[in-house]
């Protein structure tokens, strides 16, 4: 069973056409909803995936509680985002741009490690997962 949940209608009304054109079963919902304050029952999944949305809520440490709460212990949790990085010209490049990136509600200046600790997930792997390494996959799971 699939759940999918994003905050922008427009993404929401791509999805619902793809799981009609695709005839996708298992997707049960797909639903409008802020990813700091689920409206699932704790434990109510057995894995979790967050692509991009780090970036784009407001308090990584609620969106972090609210992945563990939602999901049962043991719970694969998969997420893809941008982190800073930690050095070099890069590091500087998002340094000048963070003003400008953070009008349009995107955050792309602050650590891997810092939201980590911030989310309380427990991550098993940690890996770059375009060419650039630009953006990051955690692969953790759901210690409680």
């Amino acid at each position: 069973r699939v759940v999918g949940i994003d905050v922008s209608p427009d993404m929401l009304a791509k999805a619902r056409d793809r799981v009609a054109r695709l005839g996708l079963r298992q997707v049960e919902a797909i639903e409008e909803g802020d990813a700091e304050r689920l409206r699932y029952d704790d434990d109510s999944f057995d894995a979790a995936i967050a692509l991009h949305v780090v970036s784009v809520v407001n308090d990584t440490a609620q969106f972090g509680a609210e992945l563990r709460r939602v999901c049962k212990r043991g719970a694969r949790i998969v997420i893809v985002n941008h982190f800073a990085q930690e050095r070099g010209a890069m590091r500087l490049v998002e340094e000048a741009l963070a003003p400008l990136a953070g009008m349009i509600g995107f955050h792309a200046d602050f650590s891997r490690d810092d939201f980590i600790r911030a989310s309380g997930l427990t991550v098993r792997a940690a890996r770059p997962v375009n060419l650039f390494g630009y953006w990051t996959l955690l692969d953790c799971i759901n210690a409680k």
